[in-house]
């Protein structure tokens, strides 16, 4: 209990010191608005440059009059003159206060100011005795004041819990962190530009639904109390989309959240993005293509080159990727030729013998699943399509006419994670109530991932669709890949946290 008592002693002293600093910025501010300075009442200040354009393009600033706003991260006062550092969207720089440029009253308010104030800054661009591009300021005000204090500087925000929850302290304290999230909208944006240069349309379809169909996934369930009626927040985009192909529109695609009532780890949230697109008379051929061309073209613009780097591991995007049935990729790992396992029993039997848990409703293609997600997604590094997978597992994609207990779709890996799965797609009416059906059966023997039944869906089969091709990109894996980061929520600005009340 000594030691416990120490540390309570040692914190306590901490705490005050922490409320005193609070209480002395919260003292500033009563004497700021006592004399008519409230930095709240301000509304807007004239932004003409920010600080990488002046350090970019010196040449072009040097001498002349600017204006740069942002969150003060350092100050070095030096009786008539001092030195800060103002962070704006693009970095920082410095800024030389001398007190016979501002004034006497300006510069004895600009020494009361604190780290994390947010100040505007008038003066004309010049180089230090020591080669550093500064800001001679004219005048600086104060925007904004900072009634918190940020972290210490020389540790920053370290606390991963912390960084998540307070991802604004997070992006103010780590560049590395808002570089991620720049690199992220870029990502997105280079993707709807690839697509739109492929005559795609980007398109929204409802995100509160009746039938929560498309995945093997358990929805999360809300009420909707106008109609009185529960609802779900889907788990996928694919069967609205499919319905304007139905309608015509040959090729859509959208890039919106998703919703899965599922656990969260390194790369799962349950609510993450997704990008799906479908395109009329092409199958999943047609799909792998285009995903190649995809990763290619985003990875080189946005990074400038095809050869990534994560976690020390070197992928190259620019060489054809790999092409693999799942029977292949099982037998070249496991030693298990699933072209040689006829039955159920057959199929149980070499899952005991290589310790496969499986469950009773398992079938073979079920179980040939299993062998492949214990024995060759980790070994699937580089960029691999994993092909023709067994009918069980993909109740919504066309068979391989050749083989029907297989069918035409695929699965693209890196780094041994599902990076898209993409089919060509089952437009057949009847077909497809069939596998409904086998649906049901699995939900009524316990598997609540499984599809339920939607007739709106089958209404629009029944109309005509197209043979199609389809894909789903998960958006968060190919930013985490790409940006070398180790978890989703490192991906994620404000990813799903457990309440602290609990």
């Amino acid at each position: 209990m000594a030691g416990e008592n120490q540390n309570q002693n040692q914190k306590k002293p901490q705490t005050e010191d922490l409320n005193h600093v609070l209480q002395v910025r919260r003292d500033k501010l009563a004497e700021l608005q006592a004399a008519g300075k409230d930095p709240f009442q301000i509304t807007k200040y004239d932004v003409t440059v920010h600080s990488m354009d002046i350090k970019n393009h010196y040449d072009e600033y040097e001498g002349k009059e600017v204006s740069i706003a942002g969150r003060m991260m350092f100050k070095r006062v030096m009786g008539k003159a001092s030195f800060c550092n103002v962070q704006d969207k693009e970095g920082s720089i410095q800024v030389y206060v001398a007190r016979d440029s501002i004034g006497e009253d300006p510069y004895k308010d600009f020494k009361k100011m604190d780290i994390g104030d947010i100040v505007g800054v008038k003066g004309t661009a010049f180089t230090t005795k020591t080669g550093e591009i500064s800001v001679h300021a004219e005048s600086v005000t104060l925007l904004s004041k900072s009634l918190q204090v940020l972290p210490e500087k020389f540790h920053g925000l370290t606390d991963t819990d912390m960084r998540y929850r307070q991802r604004y302290v997070d992006l103010i304290m780590n560049p590395e962190v808002k570089d991620t999230f720049i690199k992220r909208s870029q990502i997105i944006s280079t993707i709807r530009r690839y697509l739109d240069g492929q005559g795609f349309m980007e398109v929204e379809t409802p995100m509160l639904v009746s039938n929560a169909g498309g995945a093997a996934a358990r929805p999360f369930v809300t009420h909707f109390n106008a109609l009185d009626e529960d609802e779900k927040l889907r788990i996928s985009l694919e069967l609205y989309l499919k319905r304007l192909i139905v309608g015509g529109l040959e090729r859509v695609y959208e890039i919106g959240r998703v919703f899965r009532n599922e656990g969260v780890d390194t790369r799962h949230n349950p609510e993450f993005t997704l990008m799906e697109l479908y395109q009329a008379y092409t199958d999943y051929h047609g799909m792998m293509d285009l995903t190649e061309n995809l990763y290619r073209y985003v990875a080189q613009e946005v990074l400038g080159t095809t050869q990534i780097v994560y976690n020390g591991i070197e992928m190259d995007l620019g060489k054809p990727f790999e092409r693999i049935t799942m029977v292949d990729a099982v037998k070249k790992y496991s030693g298990v030729d699933f072209n040689e396992i006829h039955t159920l029993e057959e199929a149980r039997a070499a899952a005991k013998e290589h310790h496969i848990e499986f469950e009773e409703r398992h079938k073979k293609g079920d179980i040939l699943n299993l062998f492949f997600e214990e024995f060759v997604e980790d070994h699937l590094v580089q960029p691999t399509f994993v092909m023709d997978h067994p009918i069980e597992i993909s109740p919504l994609t066309k068979k391989k006419p050749e083989n029907p207990e297989y069918v035409e779709r695929f699965e693209f890996f890196m780094n041994g994670w599902e990076m898209a799965n993409a089919y060509s797609e089952l437009n057949d009416p009847i077909d497809q109530r069939e596998r409904f059906a086998a649906q049901e059966e699995m939900f009524a023997q316990g598997d609540e991932e499984a599809n339920h039944t939607d007739e709106d869906f089958l209404n629009a089969l029944m109309v005509g669709m197209p043979p199609t091709g389809g894909i789903g990109f998960g958006i968060d894996r190919m930013v985490m890949l790409l940006t070398d980061s180790a978890a989703i929520r490192d991906v994620l600005l404000f990813p799903t946290m457990k309440s602290l009340d609990k």
